[in-house]
């Protein structure tokens, strides 16, 4: 792709974006249980099980996609997804705290769930006959959909049995399920180019545009993070420190992928946000899968970014503040006032946080906890305000009309 092309705009759906990130996945554990088996690599399964979780808890919260199929956004689902993904969380940073019960999830949404998929788009009107009748790229989509439910059923089978297969066989099904989800991406995407109108919106009376479900996300993150990490430093529970960096670092290839929001601020979203996007989730899946090899450079990596960005977002707050001083322009509406305030607060925390990373033990790991969970509470409380000015632009132009 030549240097003017990368900086073109990347119209790409979300649902191709999680697509391509469970495709790397799969495609970048495939590829490390090779070495794992041979006994030049540790491994961390549970690292790789709470990726997992997370990435199903992704799909119900933004899309609607649950393992078994479509389903309206509700408070009901959103909170299921939320559940799903605190799971998912907390399975990565504490090894074995949940027993056995990432797999019976993890079984349940790979096997039964695919096989749902598979007999769904077979018996479904508005599937099989019609992508069969349209012929051309719609054959892609069968071939694709269908390997995917496939492998993702067998990927359950081993799951769930996990002595099934030696461990190169797994790999090998890990690298075919990843062609698979990635060949499935290329396809959606190539009909969404040609086909707008077959992009389906996320349908329920639930409205959680993806930036906001991903301001969701993080807060959960940063608010377990949080709690976690009091316990931890008092040396009462064991903690992968390698799955944390890797799970935040998919959380911000997510975000740059979806929207163009990277740490240091938001950019269009070109085909080099994707190409960087998904850099950060590949180095994520890594660090989540094996332990310590990337700690120290996405420590330097993060830490650098929350200092940045931490940095240039309070410049962005104050510049208009300072250059607007003296004249007379009104009143502040107090949900304004409270969100620079949220926003100021949570960018002091990223400094801070950043800070801490670079320099060891400059802030004890207990006073660590208790800001990480602060600054998470911020990120929901944001949610909130965000919401209190839509509806206050909705009832404006309700008036106006």
């Amino acid at each position: 792709m030549a240097g003017r092309d990368l900086l073109k705009r990347a119209e790409i759906g979300f649902d191709v974006v999680v697509l391509l990130v469970a495709g790397a996945t799969m495609l970048i554990t495939g590829t490390l249980l090779f070495p794992v088996a041979a006994g030049l690599l540790p491994y961390y399964e549970n690292g790789l099980y709470g990726l997992l979780l997370f990435i199903f808890a992704l799909q119900m919260i933004t899309l609607g996609r649950t393992p078994f199929g479509d389903a309206p956004r509700s408070k009901a689902l959103l909170a299921t997804g939320c559940a799903i993904a605190a799971t998912g969380i907390v399975t990565c940073f504490i090894p074995d705290i949940f027993s056995r019960v990432p797999r019976i999830i993890l079984s349940i949404c790979f096997g039964p769930g695919s096989v749902a998929l598979l007999l769904q788009m077979i018996f479904s009107r508005d599937k099989l006959p019609k992508w069969k009748k349209f012929g051309g790229i719609f054959l892609n989509l069968i071939a694709g959909c269908t390997t995917v439910y496939i492998m993702s059923a067998f990927i359950g089978l081993l799951i769930f049995r996990q002595n099934l297969l030696s461990t190169p066989m797994t790999a090998v099904v890990a690298l075919l399920s990843g062609t698979s989800l990635i060949y499935l991406a290329v396809t959606l995407h190539r009909i969404y180019s040609v086909y707008p109108e077959a992009v389906l919106e996320p349908e329920g009376d639930l409205d959680l545009p993806i930036d906001r479900a991903m301001i969701l996300l993080t807060g959960i993150f940063m608010v377990l993070l949080g709690l976690l990490l009091v316990p931890v430093s008092l040396g009462k529970l064991p903690f992968s420190g390698s799955a944390q960096l890797g799970l935040l670092m998919i959380i911000l290839a997510l975000q740059m992928l979806s929207t163009g929001s990277s740490p240091i601020g938001p950019f269009p979203r070109t085909w080099l946000m994707i190409i960087a996007g998904l850099s950060f989730a590949s180095l994520g899946v890594i660090s989540c899968i094996i332990p310590g090899l990337l700690v120290p450079p996405l420590t330097v990596l993060i830490g650098v970014l929350n200092i940045l960005g931490g940095g240039l977002m309070l410049k962005r707050i104050f510049t208009p503040m300072i250059k607007g001083a003296g004249r007379g322009t009104g009143p502040v509406p107090a949900v304004l006032v409270r969100l620079n305030l949220v926003q100021v607060t949570m960018n002091v925390v990223s400094i801070m946080f950043g800070t801490s990373m670079l320099v060891h033990n400059l802030i004890p790991g207990v006073v660590i906890g208790v800001i990480l969970a602060a600054n998470g509470g911020l990120l929901l409380y944001l949610m909130h305000i965000m919401y209190v000015i839509d509806t206050m632009k909705k009832e404006a132009g309700r008036s106006a009309v």
